[in-house]
């Protein structure tokens, strides 16, 4: 039997209603991610709509489309650096394969809600690379925050280091985030 993922505010854990009809703050027994400190690497801002597909029948998007769109703000991030994932696999025969992801939910997205996707990074070093991101609706609601790190492999599958050329569009605008 495989577990079953619930998030976190469909279980009453985010924005509980109280019997006094004010907000309760969410939740705080769920730490799984690392405090947020600031990052010495700029941020990308992307944005989506929330497509009816993406939701199931009560309009609320599905819990795995958040790192669908943790992609968007991902390749965004790499294109807003010079490059897209396609160029870097292709030039050099490298990929970033994700070895770690975590998304903390903090209030459903739903159907035709603007998201907007902040990206950055957080660790970069010749092998590896950590991006963090934060999603909220357009209205300025926070709907999930979460992590991915990436692992550079070769086409054999071994771990191998970013080319020059790739650390440095990376580590471009250092220090303006």
């Amino acid at each position: 039997m495989y577990p079953v993922f619930v998030p976190a505010w469909r279980l009453g854990l985010c924005g509980q209603m109280p019997w006094n009809g004010t907000i309760a703050k969410p939740d705080s027994q769920f730490k799984t991610m690392k405090k947020e400190s600031k990052s010495i690497y700029p941020t990308a801002e992307s944005r989506v709509k929330v497509r009816y597909a993406e939701t199931d029948q009560m309009g609320v998007a599905y819990y795995a489309n958040y790192l669908v769109w943790f992609e968007v703000g991902r390749s965004q991030y790499c294109n807003d650096r010079g490059f897209s994932y396609r160029d870097m696999e292709r030039e050099s025969g490298l990929f970033l394969i994700v070895a770690e992801a975590s998304c903390r939910y903090k209030n459903p997205a739903r159907y035709e809600d603007e998201l907007i996707i902040r990206t950055t990074i957080t660790e970069l070093t010749r092998r590896t690379l950590r991006f963090r991101y934060s999603i909220e609706r357009e209205d300025g609601a926070a709907v999930a925050t979460g992590e991915t790190l990436h692992v550079l492999i070769n086409a054999e599958g071994r771990p191998s280091s970013l080319s020059p050329k790739y650390l440095a569009l990376l580590q471009q605008n250092k220090g303006s985030g």
